[in-house]
């Protein structure tokens, strides 16, 4: 099945249901039911796997200001992290050098940067949004990372002699980036088109009950069929793409996080 916006979606399951014809989801409150329904299927699918096109490379925000020279900031629509690296090389001449960040648990990165001399030369004293005192290492490459709010990155040091702040240009990132639903007529949405099919018919399935009281047998077996196939055949790229654990993915983590 070819890719589908909304309104081809909405027409399908309408004539299916024997329901009147539309030139636009907004013709009729059943259109626009059924269009709702399309729209909530589609979150219960993509919030139901970490499908693979979900997830990307990024690169991290910078502070923009030398008075917290490590902070940095996620883009808004990524919602979960998977690494960071950063390019960890010297000199500006230096060939580049981008190395993995370790994620820290906020203590963790505290007692780190508690253990530090906060009397030393090299010690920049970064206070925190929340007035905290931070002992930043200002003569090394970043080697940690941590988030207390969970939308904004620190890490534990930077290189004063080439750069007044991380910069943006210099990181790596890949994670998880939300998505959107449009309530339009051309809106199409963003899968794979291999899951159209289950999408139209997980969709057409839930309007059957919803709307006519009534199970749609044929779109329930396909809806089982193409389920089955998206658990076993998620990944483009034989094997997928593997992924150490970061945060709300480890044991020891409490849930909630980006990381």
């Amino acid at each position: 099945m070819a890719k589908m916006n909304l309104l081809a979606m909405t027409q399908d399951i309408l004539s299916d249901m024997d329901s009147d014809d539309v030139n636009s989801i907004n013709d009729s409150v059943e259109a626009l039911q059924v269009a709702q329904i399309i729209k909530t299927t589609y979150y219960n699918i993509i919030d139901g796997k970490n499908y693979a096109f979900l997830y990307e490379l990024f690169k991290l925000t910078a502070s923009g200001t030398d008075t917290r020279p490590t902070h940095m900031r996620l883009p808004d629509d990524i919602i979960d992290l998977k690494f960071i690296k950063y390019n960890n090389k010297k000199t500006a001449i230096a060939k580049d050098l981008f190395q993995s960040i370790e994620y820290k648990l906020p203590e963790d990165f505290m007692d780190i940067l508690d253990a530090r001399d906060s009397t030393a030369t090299n010690i920049y004293k970064v206070t925190d949004t929340t007035g905290i005192t931070l002992n930043i290492l200002n003569d090394k490459c970043p080697q940690y990372f941590t988030s207390f709010d969970d939308e904004n990155i620190v890490m534990d040091s930077y290189l004063s002699a080439l750069d007044t702040t991380l910069q943006n240009s210099k990181t790596q990132c890949h994670g998880k980036r939300s998505v959107a639903f449009t309530m339009s007529d051309t809106f199409t949405p963003d899968l794979p088109v291999q899951m159209f099919t289950y999408l139209l018919n997980e969709a057409k399935s839930a309007c059957f009950l919803t709307l006519k009281q009534m199970a749609n047998q044929k779109a329930e077996q396909i809806s089982i069929t193409q389920r089955r196939r998206m658990s076993q055949d998620a990944w483009k790229i034989a094997k997928g793409i593997r992924y150490p654990n970061y945060g709300r993915h480890s044991a020891n983590k409490t849930g909630g996080s980006k990381y």
